[in-house]
């Protein structure tokens, strides 16, 4: 029987959807961080439940030709990145072998899978970091969590964040302990500043600042002073009130201390303002390599009218407007539909009809009124498509499918659904998002009755 603290000699012979060496002994199955395949380890156990156990890696016997030291000092401890102890371009074979594999498994599918779309650095992309703040004996920590626990590791500096957040992390230190803000103890849930989240534009020279915290800190108008003097293009400072004993990093009520409400950002040419709570794709380069791809297929369809499900704040929309005649706009949350209404009017887009409700109810009102998709954009949550919505378009019989996914794992689901029920797919395109985790990006062509 396997118990914790047992050490073993063990070859990975796979990788899980998380990235993780899988090894197996007498059976009985052992995921490893850190791990790539087919090296030989001695690790040891840290938590052994019936079905599965975890183990750490105490020494590596035989090693992989693709395993490098991690740029990050921290990166054995924080649980942010999950691959950089891999080169890069093994990093993209991982990620295009776990889409592989969800389709495989979950899906019962094989279809065609592009190599993945990477970045020419896979480094500082992110434009959006929010940062857990806490304290103990050797005084205020600033950094990310440890992997499946709420223990902060302190980190003077982040590799995949824009290099601003690494001067605000300095700065907030200072300013922490030169008026004594009280740090948040989320067990006894006392104290004030719980997290500091930072955007930053990579399109244009402009910061925000949010503080989140219990209640506004009383020396407020200090730290503001002291933020708007350190950092040339701060262009918003806000406090976000959380007084919830919550998981959940925002609360509801966003105060502006300073500046403008929002800061401004660009995909392609086209430009949002961006609030403490928008919703935008963390890597904004990228993203516009994820929609051109959208294009590309919208093209080779012919597309001239095209539905946008779960639109979110209309980004894809908006990108996909100029090479159709006609996109209706479908996202249930009525905040994000408002968002969007503004963005596409400031964009000067007008082929665009944003409409706010469900996607199962909204399209059977479409589709009866004579609107006919030649093609339909699906992007949903990490949690995939509702089954319903699947199903209505099923029902409807249309033709062709642009899935947009960051999950392979849902994908495969929903993949397995729609081929079940007459659909092909014809390519499938991952791109990479999240360098330096096992995070993957896809997007999926489907057509109704290909031959």
């Amino acid at each position: 029987m396997v118990k914790v603290g047992d050490e073993f000699v063990v070859k990975i012979d796979a990788l899980n959807h998380q990235a993780q060496g899988i090894a197996r002994i007498d059976g009985y199955v052992v995921f490893v961080d850190h791990a790539l395949l087919g090296e030989v380890l001695k690790v040891k156990i840290v938590e052994a439940k019936k079905e599965y156990g975890r183990a750490e890696i105490v020494e590596i016997i035989e090693k992989s030709p693709y395993r490098k030291e991690p740029e990050c000092p921290v990166y054995y401890e924080c649980g942010g990145c999950h691959l950089m102890h891999t080169s890069y371009e093994h990093q993209l074979e991982i990620k295009r072998m776990l889409v592989k594999d969800a389709f495989k498994r979950i899906g019962k599918l094989s279809p065609k899978i592009n190599p993945v779309f990477g970045m020419e650095n896979p480094f500082r992309y992110r434009n959006k970091v929010q940062f857990p703040v806490g304290k103990d004996r050797s005084g205020v920590k600033i950094g990310f969590y440890k992997k499946m626990t709420h223990e902060i590791v302190p980190t003077e500096f982040c590799l995949i964040q824009h290099r601003d957040t690494d001067r605000v992390i300095k700065v907030m230190k200072e300013i922490i302990k030169k008026y004594k803000i009280e740090i948040y103890n989320e067990k006894l849930h006392t104290g004030i500043l719980r997290h500091i989240m930072i955007r930053r534009s990579f399109a244009f020279d402009q910061m925000m600042i949010v503080l989140i915290c219990t209640k506004m800190p009383d020396k407020i108008e200090e730290v503001k002073e002291e933020l708007v003097t350190s950092f040339s293009n701060l262009k918003s400072l806000y406090v976000n009130v959380n007084n919830k004993k919550t998981n959940v990093i925002l609360g509801e009520k966003d105060i502006l201390i300073w500046g403008s409400p929002t800061i401004s950002d660009k995909i392609g040419k086209l430009l949002f303002e961006i609030s403490p709570k928008s919703f935008f794709q963390v890597n904004s380069a990228q993203t516009e390599v994820l929609y051109s791809q959208v294009v590309k297929y919208l093209m080779n369809i012919e597309a001239e009218v095209v539905f946008d499900i779960y639109s979110g704040i209309g980004t894809i929309s908006m990108f996909v407007a100029p090479f159709c005649k006609k996109v209706y706009s479908i996202e249930i949350v009525r905040d994000a539909v408002e968002d969007a209404k503004r963005s596409s009017k400031n964009n000067g887009i007008s082929n665009v009809e944003f409409i706010c409700g469900c996607a199962e109810i909204e399209i059977p009102k479409l589709l009866k009124s004579g609107i006919i998709p030649q093609a339909v954009i699906l992007d949903p949550p990490r949690s995939g498509c509702e089954k319903e919505l699947l199903e209505s378009l099923i029902e409807h019989k249309i033709s062709n499918i642009i899935y947009v996914s960051c999950n392979p794992s849902t994908l495969a689901r929903d993949s397995s659904i729609l081929c079940s029920n007459g659909y092909e797919i014809l390519e499938v395109q991952p791109v990479d998002m999240f360098p330096q985790t096992f995070h993957v990006e896809c997007v999926v062509l489907f057509k109704k009755g290909y031959s």
